[in-house]
């Protein structure tokens, strides 16, 4: 089966998929080689798990769940996980977030990003570092940036800026190189790709995955990713969710995955 990634659930609806299946903000793949099998994010309510059933798809025997980071948009379908579901994750994931806004020297929190989960139910890895998963695949732990840019504030009373440290990525490593794993790429997709090539000590990157938080980026920010990429030369890029119309337009010969979409490497 090499590496097959089955989309449960994305911003938009594929082309040919099925009109049963839903499309919400946000995202969630079931990651798959023939040994192991991972379900990533669970999108922001429980229409990841009727898109699956709609697919045919029993979640109850994932070998884990692993969750980017905390954004609702990426862990707020966790309680429709089966109780006992083994999730692996960064010790900040619960954390009170919001999206902010600064003006005249004063910050206002402006929408709760975060989301109120029972995690006692699960079985739960809290990690900071790179984890293997099964044979071939790797979570990242955190990524590590020079100069983080923060997306918000956590919760409390002096606005602490979040960078969202807590986000890592799922890597599989193939005989034709990395194919990393994405939920936002908040950390920056040139940190995200340097990280895993230092942890597996592979160069090659075969394939991106996932969303690159591109959407309202700078155009420099634009010109930077896609410099970047040409330089890597990743034989595919598959961008959705958050990589938003720009990002697609700006990166060379990329696709779009939507829900219902299967991917094969």
């Amino acid at each position: 089966m090499a590496l097959r990634i089955r989309v449960l659930l994305e911003n938009h609806k594929g082309a040919g998929a099925d009109k049963s299946l839903k499309a919400r903000p946000g995202l969630s793949l079931l990651v798959e080689d023939e040994s192991t099998s991972i379900l990533f994010d669970t999108g922001p309510d429980g229409s990841f798990m009727q898109n699956a059933l709609a697919m045919g798809i029993d979640l109850s025997d994932v070998s884990a769940v692993v969750l980017s980071h905390g954004h609702y948009d990426h862990c707020g379908g966790v309680p429709w996980l089966p109780d006992n579901s083994r999730i692996i994750c960064h010790p900040d994931i619960a954390r009170e977030r919001y999206a902010a806004m600064t003006f005249l020297g004063i910050t206002r929190k402006i929408k709760k990003l975060s989301c109120e989960v029972d995690y006692s139910r699960y079985r739960m890895m809290y990690t900071r570092g790179p984890l293997p998963i099964g044979e071939n695949f790797i979570w990242s732990g955190e990524i590590p940036v020079v100069a983080p840019e923060a997306y918000g504030i956590f919760g409390g009373h002096d606005a602490e800026p979040d960078s969202i440290l807590d986000e890592g990525v799922l890597i599989y490593q193939s005989t034709k190189g990395l194919v990393i794993i994405t939920g936002c790429g908040h950390r920056g997709i040139a940190n995200i790709v340097r990280h895993c090539q230092n942890i597996t000590g592979i160069k090659r990157i075969y394939a991106l995955v996932g969303g690159f938080h591109l959407r309202c980026a700078s155009p420099f920010t634009l010109w930077r990713v896609r410099r970047f990429l040409q330089e890597q030369k990743p034989e595919k890029l598959c961008g959705c969710h958050c990589t938003g119309a720009w990002g697609r337009l700006w990166l060379p010969e990329i696709t779009a995955p939507a829900t219902g979409d299967v991917l094969r490497f």
